[in-house]
């Protein structure tokens, strides 16, 4: 008899425990279609009027143009058929104090990195850019076609866009083509990503593009050092505050206007079992002025749904594709 009671008891707990999980899941995952609420200016240059959603190029291009190189900058700022707003990238701190394009942690994946250095896992920080330019950057890249079209190519007979590319060197090559703005990413932590925040700030006062780049990194402490350090740099969410942003839009709780610290949401759309692609999280972002940028968005119909939602920014690997889902073959 003990035992049934304990066995019924059991039962009971499972069910509530299950039910309770079932309603959690269905909340986060639930699409939250409200009424967009219509932006037509704001003090936060990164919030567009509704319906005119930024086109961003993640890793430059990175599916139509080998990712972080001048080719792929060239490809998108060059082309008849589409048109960017901005251009997101990632950036490392070599070790004699550049910074240069890349979002792994080591060129493995899309150099000849292994080959050069004679070993994996080579960080940028371990060579100096001299010693990093001897790479080819679009050795691994794949066409459309699945053809490597710049692989084994070495020494002299790698064209000049496929070397490693300097911060710098993509402000000199765009300005003449427009006025961009960039979703700039620190991937290293410590003192290391410290060290690059410090770099980036210096590069961005010398070129006056403070107010044209969103900074963004996964490092708590690098987010702490720009807030103490450069409160006038515009930066993303960290993911704490992205969670606690996400479930204050889910429940509509009230902040002071001043309570966010970050001027940009970059986020994904659903990937992750919470639903960020919702009319609920882009009204609640713009009633605090944050602009609202997804990641990594590769599919048109998805890119579409964003657009319909009110989102501010979409970063795609196919910023072509971006474009004309939302604005056709004509440029605007």
């Amino acid at each position: 008899m003990v035992v049934k009671k304990a066995l019924k008891v059991i039962a009971i707990v499972i069910v509530v425990l299950a039910v309770a999980v079932g309603s959690v899941y269905l909340t986060i995952t639930h699409d939250f279609n409200d009424p967009v609420v219509a932006v037509e200016t704001s003090a936060n240059p990164y919030v567009v009027k509704t319906g005119k959603t930024m086109v961003s190029a993640h890793r430059s291009g990175g599916d139509i143009a080998p990712e972080n190189t001048m080719a792929a900058f060239e490809n998108c700022v060059e082309s008849s058929s589409f048109s960017i707003d901005l251009f997101e990238f990632d950036l490392h701190i070599t070790k004699d104090g550049e910074l240069v394009l890349l979002h792994d942690s080591t060129f493995d994946r899309t150099s000849n990195s292994i080959e050069l250095f004679g070993k994996e896992g080579v960080l940028p920080s371990e060579k100096t850019y001299e010693e990093l330019l001897a790479l080819n950057m679009g050795e691994n890249f794949k066409n459309e076609k699945g053809e490597t079209p710049y692989k084994g190519l070495r020494g002299e007979d790698i064209p000049e866009n496929l070397h490693v590319v300097r911060l710098q060197d993509v402000f000199d090559y765009l300005k003449p083509y427009g006025d961009y703005s960039f979703i700039i990413e620190i991937k290293d932590g410590d003192e290391l990503g410290k060290k690059g925040v410090d770099k980036l700030y210096s590069i961005l006062s010398e070129y006056n593009m403070i107010n044209k780049v969103v900074f963004g990194t996964f490092h708590g402490e690098i987010s702490e050092y720009v807030d103490a350090t450069y409160p006038d740099m515009l930066r993303s969410a960290g993911i704490t505050e992205v969670v606690d942003f996400y479930f204050s839009s889910l429940f509509g709780i009230e902040h002071k206007q001043d309570y966010y610290k970050f001027d940009a949401l970059q986020i994904p759309d659903d990937d992750y079992v919470f639903n960020l692609g919702t009319t609920r999280v882009v009204n609640y972002a713009h009633k605090y002025d944050i602009a609202v940028q997804y990641w990594t968005i590769n599919d048109p119909e998805d890119v579409k749904h964003l657009q319909s939602i009110g989102a501010d920014a979409v970063m795609s690997d196919n910023p072509d594709m971006a474009y004309k889902a939302m604005y056709g073959d004509e440029l605007v």
